[in-house]
């Protein structure tokens, strides 16, 4: 088993600027320049983290490279990507569209490494130089819509990666499963009358974007029982989580049989993320993972490939991070010093009222259909 891995230095670079959490610096409005939430430390820490427990040297590395437009197009309208690329030339940058979503001069060509990044992550599994593959890319993109970035996210880079996987590799049949604790409004957009594509996100209820990723939303069309959400309640630790794998993601993978895998990795679910109030552990992160790939073995050859999503806790984003690829390349290196604390909150078991939004969602599972 191999497992490749993607990053690059200069998506530490992409700048979101002084804004504070989520808003640009106003003296006159008292909001003090700060940080934006989507800043490089998380990502920066979790790669540093790979490469000193000595993680580095079990993964094979993957050199990313820009995106073309017409695989940009693949998903996102022209004036978008225009609109992109001229803002990135202004002297401060620009706004991916939602306004709280900031990136500076040299965005678009950072964003377009992004997608490519994600890109040869996909190529490298489908050709079987790897088994499986981690892209740690930055900006993200599981938000963004074909007309519009939001969410910190600029352009859609694992639905491009799929609309490649699909019509540069011939690749058939496509299953996404976000864990991202935000709904992966944008990759479901983009595949929303697609039976050939199985979206499934497992997410904090309403938590970002609003009105978003009901258990109701299950495609349109073709597409209609291929979209698959499990909104879950705010305060669900590894046992809710590890119930919507076991209960709803393995059966409906199980069912649909893709060719490959694809997760939008984000680690905001953690238990010590300021833009959320769930509580998984990087325990259960490992454990998640576990299951993903036991459930690929059995209907893809182990085929897998992760792209780097959200995540704002510096401090332990780099533990959960590590879970996963040490799962996917099947090494352990350094313990989680937080473990025994977040371990040990009260709530990890599943709730019944858990329960109650996993067993809805569960039962969609049987309009699925290889």
């Amino acid at each position: 088993m191999t497992t490749g891995y993607v990053y690059h230095e200069v998506y530490g670079w992409h700048d979101t600027g002084t804004n504070a959490g989520l808003f640009g610096s106003d003296p006159l409005a008292g909001i003090q320049p700060y940080q934006h939430f989507e800043n490089a430390e998380t990502k920066r820490r979790m790669h540093e983290l790979i490469v000193v427990s000595g993680l580095i040297d079990h993964l094979t590395r993957i050199a990313p490279r820009h995106a073309t437009e017409d695989e940009l197009l693949r998903i996102h309208t022209p004036e978008h990507i225009a609109r992109i690329k001229s803002e990135s030339q202004l002297p401060k940058g620009g706004d991916a569209g939602d306004g709280i979503s900031p990136f500076g001069k040299g965005g678009y060509e950072i964003a377009a490494l992004a997608a490519g990044g994600v890109i040869e992550a996909v190529d490298a599994v489908v050709e079987g130089r790897v088994t499986n593959a981690y892209a740690l890319v930055r900006p993200p993109g599981h938000h963004a819509i074909s007309s519009m970035g939001m969410g910190f996210c600029i352009f859609s880079n694992l639905a491009i990666a799929a609309a490649h996987a699909i019509a540069a590799r011939g690749v058939e049949r496509i299953a996404i499963l976000d864990w991202d604790v935000h709904h992966g409004n944008g990759t479901q957009s983009a595949f929303y009358g697609n039976p050939n594509v199985l979206t499934i996100s497992i997410h904090q209820d309403n938590v970002f974007p609003p009105g978003s990723g009901a258990l109701n939303e299950r495609g349109e069309g073709a597409g209609v029982g291929y979209a698959l959400n499990v909104p879950l309640p705010p305060g669900t630790g590894d046992g809710g989580y590890l119930s919507a794998m076991d209960e709803v993601v393995t059966p409906a993978i199980t069912s649909f049989r893709p060719d490959l895998i694809l997760v939008a990795s984000g680690f905001d679910a953690s238990a010590m993320d300021p833009l959320s109030r769930q509580m998984v552990t990087s325990a259960g992160y490992r454990s998640m993972t576990t299951r993903l790939m036991d459930v690929a073995a059995a209907t893809c050859d182990g085929r897998i490939a992760m792209s780097h999503e959200g995540g704002y806790s510096p401090a332990y984003v780099p533990f959960c991070g590590l879970a996963v690829v040490e799962t996917l390349a099947g090494v352990t290196t350094v313990p989680d010093p937080f473990l025994p604390i977040v371990g040990g909150f009260a709530g990890h078991e599943l709730q019944p009222h858990q329960s109650t939004v996993i067993n809805e969602a569960a039962g969609f599972v049987k309009d699925i259909h290889g």
